[in-house]
């Protein structure tokens, strides 16, 4: 940044100003005597929450310190050198996210999230924690993760008296997180309130005006008096908000022959009017400019395909924009950015909103959000070549359920095992847990409960479609496992039958030898006594192998049982390894494994027969799945 500071200090070059908030922050980061153990930077959409923090962090990084001009810099607003603090970035994550974030980065063994907090207390030293951007926190927008992370993380987190938090987000939660917290224990920095506001730091926004910075030659930028009279107006209309600054700047960088800079009542005092006034520059109507850019307000994750933004304007706008989107770069380009992701559909560029906060207000402008996501819904729909998932854009598979949610529609959608297999189940999960669970069909709750095993361990298609067959079979769902082997994946496992018999100690695999015709392949259950469906010896529960009720009404004696020898089972190509969650299958001859059942229950029992069916015994009950290598 150009100019120096009111005291003759020189600004931080990323943050250009807002002093009177770093000399707080590096009070905290000091643990100077009086100053509060937690800090909440707030403040209106757009006013600099996270550029703060950004720079800031700045100074708290050992290694970036170094390329920062510390000896020009205001000494109050500069922390001693000290390790840097944990910092678990928000954005995209669940709170249960952000805590596994916290046990990686100080070594914490913890077997659950919520023993995170927990093992913190129990460090012999204080930590520092710094927690951005938890406005994007979670998958899902619509899901309420924000509200999540701020009561079951970092309110907690404020509790631990040897935690010292720097936290930031929107003023009805940092009112929320604030209360209830002792006296002297938070500090709520609210960045447009006139003690914190810094209108001074706006000026200093001259330097995206400045040639020598980037910016093009033009009369109003290479001439320092009138280039200092442009900023100094931008920041008298922008009041408190840096990003009102910026694009306004942007604006007049993108299409300076239609600017006059003598006309102050050109320049924007808010970001909506930044939108508005840009688009009225170039000749457009302002509610051209908002269509192009609702469906990048809308869209999730990193941003939306650039395949898909011209179907979903037309879409939203009810009409074909074509036109208006082949020559429309300068009227959106103040507004936009984009990014190339490297992911399952190969290099794919995404386009979202420079900030935030421009899709915040165009959202707030729509005349009926919940019908706007149903429009984008129907069209991320259409875009599913033959109504395949796996063919689908990686966007569309695994955001529709976001969209569909704040359209009122996922329940219906969540009938579809091809969706459930091909979808992440990161931000599906998300999107199903915030739907009431009276409303959801017997299948979305059999999603729901094998979601853990599919994020937990990151499963791939494939492995996602196997735990899922399975799940679906033990809930009583046989014709959505069925409706999985018609998906054309190649299953390690097609489930035989489950049994929801409780309390199972051991399980073999056996014959039961017939005097009327070949033996019949049976499993044998060790069973509290009294279960139903006991034989003549109690404890014990006979079930044909392949088709549990075979027996109908005969009680077979488990003494005419044959079970495998040792020498049997060592001659078998396949063999298998138990934990306490899991089940291997290996390929004796190769060593490599075939299969592996990971359960959401603990696995009591394993044994697999000398042809490859697998007999297990969870907490829930019994199954049995014929493995196919």
């Amino acid at each position: 940044m150009t100019g120096d500071a009111p005291d003759g200090y020189a600004p931080h070059p990323y943050i250009g100003g807002r002093t009177p908030v770093l000399r707080a922050l590096a009070a905290w980061r000091t643990e100077r005597p009086g100053t509060p153990r937690v800090l909440v930077l707030t403040g209106n959409p757009g006013s600099g929450r996270s550029h703060l923090i950004t720079g800031f962090l700045m100074l708290c990084d050992p290694e970036y310190r170094k390329r920062l001009p510390l000896d020009a810099l205001d000494p109050s607003t500069v922390p001693p050198e000290l390790p840097a603090p944990a910092v678990p970035g928000a954005a995209g994550m669940t709170a249960a996210q952000v805590l596994w974030l916290l046990a990686v980065h100080f070594g914490l063994e913890a077997d659950e999230a919520a023993d995170v907090l927990t093992e913190l207390a129990t460090l012999p030293a204080p930590v520092t924690v710094v927690v951005p951007d938890v406005d994007r926190a979670g998958p899902v927008r619509t899901a309420a993760e924000p509200a999540r992370l701020t009561r079951e993380v970092l309110k907690p987190l404020a509790a631990i008296e040897t935690v010292h938090l720097l936290t930031e987000m929107p003023r009805e939660l940092a009112e929320e997180f604030a209360a209830g917290l002792p006296v002297g224990t938070v500090q709520v920095i609210d960045l447009d309130a006139p003690q914190w506001a810094d209108p001074h730091g706006l000026v200093l926004h001259e330097a995206l005006l400045n040639p020598q910075l980037g910016a093009p030659e033009l009369p109003f930028t290479t001439a320092a008096s009138p280039r200092r009279a442009l900023a100094e107006a931008i920041g008298r209309r922008a009041g408190t908000s840096p990003l009102t600054v910026e694009l306004a700047v942007q604006s007049i960088l993108t299409s300076p022959e239609t600017f006059a800079p003598h006309d102050e009542a050109l320049l924007p005092s808010s970001i909506g009017q930044a939108i508005d006034l840009h688009a009225r520059r170039l000749q457009a109507d302002p509610q051209t400019l908002r269509h192009l850019l609702a469906p990048l307000a809308l869209a999730e994750g990193d941003g939306l395909p650039v395949e898909l933004w011209p179907q979903l304007v037309n879409a939203l706008a009810g009409k074909d924009m074509s036109g208006v989107i082949a020559g429309g770069s300068a009227l959106t380009e103040p507004f936009v950015r984009s990014l190339e992701r490297d992911g399952d559909d190969g290099s794919q560029t995404l386009l979202q909103p420079l900030h935030p906060a421009i899709a915040d207000e165009i959202r707030t402008g729509l005349p009926n959000v919940r019908a706007a996501q149903t429009q984008f819904a129907m069209a991320l729909l259409e875009a599913v070549p033959e109504q395949d998932w796996s063919k689908a854009d990686s966007y569309v598979r695994d955001h529709i359920a976001s969209h569909t949610l704040e359209a009122g529609l996922l329940p219906q959608l969540l009938t579809d095992p091809g969706l459930f297999v091909h979808a992440d189940p990161v931000p599906l999960r998300a999107a199903i847990e915030a739907v009431p669970t009276e409303e959801l069909g017997a299948p979305a709750r059999t999603y729901l409960r094998t979601a853990p095993l599919l994020t937990r361990t990151q499963a791939s298609a494939v492995q996602r479609a196997a735990l899922l067959e399975t799940a679906f079979v033990e809930d009583g769902l046989p014709e959505y496992a069925d409706a999985i082997h018609r998906l054309g994946i190649d299953l390690p496992w097609q489930t035989l039958w489950s049994r929801p018999v409780p309390g199972i100690s051991a399980v073999t695999v056996g014959s039961l030898t017939r005097s009327d015709g070949p033996a019949t392949p049976v499993a044998v259950l060790e069973v509290p006594a009294g279960t139903p469906g006991e034989g003549s010896r109690s404890g014990v529960l006979v079930l044909g192998l392949v088709q549990p009720d075979h027996f109908g009404d005969t009680d077979p004696d488990p003494e005419l049982i044959l079970h495998p020898t040792e020498q049997e089972r060592a001659a078998t190509p396949l063999e298998l390894t138990r934990g306490a969650d899991h089940v291997r299958v290996w390929d004796r001859a190769s060593g490599d494994v075939v299969a592996t059942l990971l359960s959401d229950t603990p696995v009591t029992a394993a044994d697999l027969s000398p042809d490859g069916i697998l007999l297990v015994a969870t907490e829930r009950g019994a199954k049995a799945l014929r493995i196919r290598p």
